[in-house]
């Protein structure tokens, strides 16, 4: 079957292009254990763009891509965040984007083997149509189950979904490592059970956060920690002026203060992180992309004794001394992955949130026409808007609503 599909190949000079491809279709496994299966047909309707998307691009003017196209073709539909209709089956779907013979999607081992929509081995969104295994198709909440159009303000939260669901995950992760961390220490100072400390622990690993960056992913480890952890002390660094429309958004939807880097050194920034809390952070999660990032953390003694630092960024090297980091007792972690549980949990919470306020369109049209164009110079430009999408099917939207 042929379609029509924004695509990314190796080539130095248009590593991304639309138009006319064929479309394949094979077997895929969803879990180890499970059948693989064809895929059903999908019609994407919906479409966001991802800091993933960009660094793929970048990579095919680099002749780079060769392991990430499916099998036995030369190209990659991008694409792996938004909402899809399902023909065969009258409802809008999310496509649950990692699948594979694997037990658990956010602990790959050596022989296991994985696959991603639009980003490693299998084609994903920004196409008229395209087949998805049919178990990866999750469902919106029973309200949306029977509904014809897709509310435009719902279809801009339920962009956010993977994404989402990648911090459910790191509150996940951080509240599992914090606890097993720190349960000892708080047994031995509050001469309590073990059970006791450890519920104690995973409040308290959150007690003074530290994240550096302000974008979807930052915002989203914020919400997640600000959700389970009432009393958590979150503080937002970044380049950006305070008065920004984004930082005023993270500081009254997470319920967070900001302080604004630009033009500190390293140095005062850790001097004004530290006085803000009156002390040491007891997470570091790292959003920037900068190597910044972990000179605070480590270099400047930012995070404190038995603190835990998330590196959350794609390309920063990750550096520090040894001997305070062993007396220190620091955990560096760092995992981008998620379950199907955590997307589904992603879905419900997005429906009733206001992430849809930070999201702006670009025309279908103007992005087709030169999608190489807009993601250097509108997309990922400096002023970018926090996240950009795409309506790629506006029969299934109610811009109205």
């Amino acid at each position: 079957m042929k379609t029509n599909a924004t695509y990314f190949v190796n080539d130095e000079k248009e590593p991304i292009k639309y138009g006319e491809i064929n479309l394949i279709n094979p077997k895929r496994q969803r879990l180890r254990g499970e059948d693989a299966k064809l895929g059903i047909e999908a019609r994407p309707v919906f479409c966001g763009f991802c800091g993933t998307d960009f660094e793929l691009m970048k990579m095919g003017r680099k002749n780079l891509l060769n392991a990430k196209f499916p099998q036995g073709e030369k190209r990659l539909i991008n694409g792996h965040e938004g909402v899809v209709w399902v023909p065969g089956e009258n409802r809008f779907a999310i496509v649950l984007i990692r699948g594979g013979d694997s037990y658990d999607p956010t602990r790959y081992t050596e022989d296991e083997t994985y696959f991603e929509y639009g980003c490693d081995g299998a084609d994903g969104l920004f196409s008229d149509k395209n087949y998805f295994n049919p178990d990866m198709l999750l469902h919106l909440p029973a309200e949306y189950e029977n509904i014809e159009k897709l509310p435009l303000s719902l279809a801009k939260k339920l962009v956010f979904s993977d994404p989402y669901a990648c911090a459910i995950f790191q509150h996940e992760r951080m509240t599992d490592i914090g606890e097993a961390q720190n349960f000892r220490v708080v047994m031995a100072r509050e001469k309590c059970s073990e059970q006791q400390a450890r519920e104690i622990a995973k409040d308290e690993t959150f007690a003074r956060t530290v994240i550096f960056g302000l974008g979807t992913t930052g915002l989203f480890i914020g919400d997640q920690i600000r959700r389970n952890h009432k009393n958590a002390k979150i503080l937002f660094i970044a380049r950006s002026d305070e008065n920004s429309e984004k930082a005023k958004f993270a500081k009254e939807v997470i319920n967070a203060d900001y302080l604004c880097s630009f033009g500190l050194s390293e140095a005062e920034s850790a001097e004004k992180i530290k006085e803000y809390f009156g002390g040491t952070a007891t997470v570091f999660v790292g959003t920037s992309g900068t190597n910044v990032e972990h000179k605070v953390a480590f270099e400047q003694g930012v995070l404190g004794c038995n603190g835990i630092y998330n590196s959350f960024s794609l390309g920063p090297k990750v550096t520090f001394d040894t001997m305070p980091f062993g007396f220190k007792n620091h955990v560096i972690f760092s995992s981008i992955n998620f379950t199907q549980k955590h997307m589904e949990e992603a879905i419900k919470i997005l429906c009733t949130s206001r992430f849809d306020e930070v999201v702006e369109l670009i025309g279908k049209e103007e992005f087709i026409s030169d999608p190489l164009y807009a993601y250097e110079n509108k997309i990922y430009s400096k002023g970018a808007p926090l996240k950009t999408a795409v309506i790629w099917n506006k029969e299934y939207i109610d811009t109205e609503k």
